[in-house]
């Protein structure tokens, strides 16, 4: 099927994603994007179209790949979950038992839980580094050890936007076998395995006629979309928010679009939704083509644990739940049902599983808008629960305005 230059299927049943995904394109300022759902291990919906590349006109194209920014704390938390399935570490262990020099300036109490739920106070490194060092990790892991607390671990919360990933990677690395880095570990024990189109770490081959280059918006547009205390904190280059993105930028290359053999776990993962979805549509109908255990699935779905000061993150500005490397719904973000787990990327990149409905939805776009929930994501979001003859999880009403204008 194809309308407006869209193309791919829907299940019978799903044509209100397909709708929405129309909709997108004319009245939500679209410009390329790709939307794949499975429900109950089947694919029901892989869509794409619009524009890949603004300066040719070159259409989005079946194989069009896309960096989806912080969406890629979601294939690494799978990665971290499969690691701890394997046996490789506990959720509650103390990192220094696996990492020792991890336990300076005062990290040494630090559980695996609370660094992966934004709890460690690690939000920011306060040495700069540069794409030398994100590339060599024995250097990169001496900067992390060095690194000190904003705050005592486990008082409070603030998204660790880039740092989380580093950290996760060098936790790998020390009890992996093998020693791979999450972007290695990640291609060898999900992507290749299920046959997934996303990495943590691109490699050589990619084409630059395989990726979608990014459009955006300019941050003043982000005062009218986000909440306020947030816009502001994006615009101030000395707030949390900004030195949480450090090293962000070395994702984008401007030669090969995006960056080579350069892994940023928290935030350079670059696929197709396609991948996604199946990744997230596997481990929310038990993993049993990875041997997942259900020990670490029942830690997936489990509550969010809050910090000692409640889930206000001092980065966002706001109330979030995070939880063993995955954003989880609450009253203020009702994505899905409780034991879902995914992570949303800047610029409206969403992807999620939820095991209750064993859903895996994935949503992408070179399009990047301002919203802390982009309305294209959410409208497909929303077509999906109603098709699957369920009352979609809703935003309180205060926040209908803000998330679905």
């Amino acid at each position: 099927m194809e309308s407006h230059d869209i193309a791919g299927f829907v299940r019978p049943g799903f044509e209100a994603v397909q709708k929405a995904f129309i909709e997108n394109f004319e009245s939500r300022n679209e410009l390329g994007a790709a939307c794949a759902i499975y429900h109950r291990g089947e694919k029901v919906v892989d869509l794409w179209g619009g524009i890949r590349d603004k300066s040719t006109g070159a259409p989005w194209e079946e194989s069009t790949m896309v960096l989806v920014w912080s969406a890629t704390k979601g294939m690494a938390g799978l990665a971290m979950a499969l690691a701890h399935s394997q046996g490789l570490y506990d959720y509650n262990e103390r990192v220094s038992k696996y990492w020792p020099e991890f336990a300076q300036q005062g990290k040494e109490k630090i559980t695996v839980r609370q660094l992966l739920s934004h709890q460690a106070g690690l939000f920011a490194l306060d040495q700069h580094v540069d794409a030398s060092v994100v590339t060599d990790l024995d250097q990169l892991a001496l900067v992390l050890a060095r690194q000190k607390p904003t705050w005592e671990p486990g008082t409070r919360q603030a998204y660790h936007a880039i740092t989380l990933g580093f950290y996760e990677s060098e936790l790998l690395r020390r009890v992996d076998p093998k020693h791979r880095s999450l972007g290695r570990f990640f291609q060898e024990e999900i992507a290749s395995p299920l046959g997934l189109d996303f990495y943590l770490r691109l490699p050589e081959e990619i084409p630059n006629h395989r990726l979608a280059p990014l459009h955006s918006h300019t941050m003043a547009s982000a005062i009218f979309t986000m909440p306020l205390a947030l816009a502001l904190a994006g615009m101030n280059p000395r707030s949390r928010m900004r030195r949480s993105l450090w090293c962000s930028e070395f994702a984008l290359d401007k030669e090969r679009i995006f960056a080579r053999n350069l892994e940023i776990p928290a935030g350079g993962g670059v696929g197709t939704a396609r991948a996604m979805a199946k990744a997230y549509s596997v481990f929310a109908t038990g993993g049993q083509e990875l041997e997942l255990r259900q020990e670490t699935l029942r830690q997936l779905t489990a509550p969010a644990m809050p910090p000692l000061h409640g889930f206000h993150d001092e980065c966002l500005k706001t109330d979030v739940q995070f939880s063993l490397g995955f954003m989880k719904p609450d009253s203020n973000n009702a994505f899905a049902n409780s034991s879902a787990f995914g992570a949303p990327g800047a610029g409206g990149s969403f992807a999620f599983a939820d095991p209750d409905e064993q859903v895996g939805y994935a949503y992408v776009t070179n399009q990047m808008g301002t919203y802390l929930m982009d309305p294209r994501a959410e409208a497909l979001r929303l077509a999906m629960y109603n098709s699957i003859d369920q009352i979609a999880p809703q935003y309180p009403p205060e926040l209908e305005n803000q998330t679905h204008a």
